[in-house]
């Protein structure tokens, strides 16, 4: 099976593991990225819009780079602009702007407790390190995976496949925690039981919350659906 392969959605039985995206499921740093986009398409000439925001969110870095060098006439290889972006976004972590979200940490204590655990993000490899150093959680999670790792970004399940193999296990093995419409869409497109967290200001679109297998208004909400999950078989699609 390679990592781009779409696996049919999971059939009843136990899952054996979670894996977790990071912007807008464990930190708020959604706003950011718009925020770096935006500063970055100025200092070339390009107003960044919110079109533009839609169409690179959970793009991977090369993919997010690439499109903003298109947009804003190529000025400079497509590595200098991820460069340029993720060193804007470690500042803002190291400024205290990339904090957890209420009920992050219970809910990956938690559940890391019980199974194994993934990160699946479309972050760069270096800033997922950095997030998960500063807040204290890397011992938690028994693998990351950075979408610049595999063939495609979301909405490809490239990144989630990924993830659940380097656990052990098959996408339909796996609860997927997503807030964004690729998110979810890849967590599905990967077989998994997706739990999805709505992100408030960027809300996922209704086919990608349509194709959740539960949907939640909090983390503390998704920590004891998790558990509850975990305790017992999916026999069929909730909403919450």
């Amino acid at each position: 099976m390679t990592v781009s392969q779409v696996i049919e959605p999971r059939s009843a039985g136990p899952l054996r593991a979670v894996v977790f995206d990071m912007d807008g499921v464990l930190v708020e740093s959604e706003h950011l990225w718009e925020r770096m986009w935006t500063r970055y398409a100025a200092r070339h000439g390009h107003e960044w819009s919110a079109e533009d925001t839609s169409t690179v969110q959970g793009m991977s870095s090369p993919e997010w780079s690439a499109y903003l060098g298109r947009v804003c006439g190529g000025p400079e290889p497509a590595s200098e602009t991820e460069r340029a972006v993720v060193d804007d976004m470690i500042a803002a972590l190291d400024d205290g702007e990339i904090e957890l979200l209420d009920g992050a940490r219970e809910m990956v204590t938690e559940v890391s407790a019980v199974v194994p655990i993934a990160l699946a993000s479309s972050a760069a490899r270096r800033l997922i390190d950095a997030v998960l150093d500063r807040h204290g959680l890397a011992g938690h999670f028994t693998a990351t995976v950075s979408s610049a790792e595999v063939p495609r970004g979301k909405p490809s399940p490239d990144v989630y496949t990924e993830a659940a193999h380097r656990l052990g296990f098959t996408g339909p093995e796996c609860a997927g925690v997503e807030d964004s419409s690729n998110g979810i869409r890849a967590a599905h497109a990967a077989g998994m039981s997706v739990v999805a967290i709505p992100n408030a200001g960027y809300p996922p679109k209704p086919d990608a919350i349509a194709s959740a297998t539960v949907v939640v208004d909090s983390l503390d909400r998704v920590r004891e659906t998790l558990l509850a999950m975990l305790s017992e078989p999916v026999t069929e699609s909730e909403g919450a």
